[in-house]
């Protein structure tokens, strides 16, 4: 399948400071991406290249066939773009910046009105985006980022501002998306949001790519634990090693749960000694790698590498 992204030995450098360092990666049609890293990372940097709004120092970049560095990028139609900290005319009504956006865009006005009610600000859509409180305002941008026949979608902290409704709300929007076709790149902080919602993490590290993989590509790279919990209401330490076998470091959490940091190749056998005939074990909960975990594994290797 022909990549929507294609960045090749991107290099990005403002006179002394290089904000992206020799970054090469493809993005799929129907693929969430989750653009992980601190500030100063140069994940925004990335998203500018891909939208043409900067120019590589080094290396090339395609965007669904277009290089965004060229004069003329019909390509950008089809990008949907919504920054970190979005920006509207005050004076203007959510339907007037929306209808200036579509026009932008070179979209039907109607079919866009359509996406006020889609983010929850239909009833609002009349007032003064003035009046609108930071939660609105970001909905106001995932809109006006919908406009028209998305291919590729980039959010810089899309969920900024929004409460926990709207944020279930907000990923179902970008699931339709994905499961029809368009590639969605997500830039944030919010790891735990991302980890069930993203199908490939690239991590971002001083202006390095340090990962780029699926989430279960990644845990079987970085070989971290797996967390098991074990549920056992009469906990007696002294009478662990009887039926649990020599387990070293475990933990006793709340009296009556066991947490153990179990390597992948350790893991089965002590669950099977865990679950045997005689065992106290009331239940079993297996905690893996979480992304947080990953992202902070990946980032010490790079600090540590020679």
């Amino acid at each position: 399948m022909t990549p929507t992204v294609e960045i090749d030995g991107v290099t990005k450098r403002y006179r002394s400071i290089q904000a992206v360092r020799d970054v090469s990666f493809r993005l799929p049609a129907g693929e969430t991406i989750a653009l992980v890293g601190h500030n100063g990372a140069g994940k925004t940097t990335l998203l500018k290249l891909m939208l043409g709004l900067i120019h590589p120092t080094a290396g090339g970049i395609r965007v669904l066939g277009e290089n965004p560095a060229a004069g003329e990028f019909a390509a950008r139609r089809r990008l949907g773009y919504l920054p970190e900290n979005v920006a509207f005319n005050a004076a203007l009504t959510g339907r007037e910046t929306l209808s200036f956006y579509a026009r932008l865009k070179g979209e039907p006005v109607a079919k866009a009105l359509g996406l006020l009610a889609r983010v929850g600000l239909e009833a609002a859509s009349a007032r003064r985006v003035g009046t609108y409180s930071k939660g609105m305002r970001q909905r106001l941008g995932l809109a006006q980022a919908l406009i028209g026949a998305t291919r590729v979608l980039l959010l810089d902290e899309p969920t900024t501002g929004l409460d926990p409704e709207l944020r279930v709300s907000f990923y179902e929007i970008v699931q339709e998306l994905r499961d029809s076709g368009a590639t969605v790149v997500l830039s944030s902080h919010a790891l735990t949001e991302l980890e069930e919602r993203a199908d490939r993490v690239i991590i971002m590290n001083r202006g390095v790519m340090v990962a780029n993989g699926s989430i279960e590509a990644l845990r079987r790279i970085a070989c971290l634990p797996t967390r098991i919990r074990l549920t056992v209401p009469d906990l007696r330490p002294a009478a662990i090693p009887a039926w649990l076998g020599p387990v070293e470091g475990w933990r006793q959490v709340n009296g009556h749960l066991l947490e153990i940091d179990a390597a992948a190749e350790d893991k089965m056998a002590l669950l099977r000694r865990a679950t045997g005939a005689g065992a106290p074990v009331q239940d079993v909960d297996l905690i893996p790698p979480t992304l947080d975990d990953l992202y902070a594994h990946f980032l010490r290797s790079q600090e540590t590498a020679p």
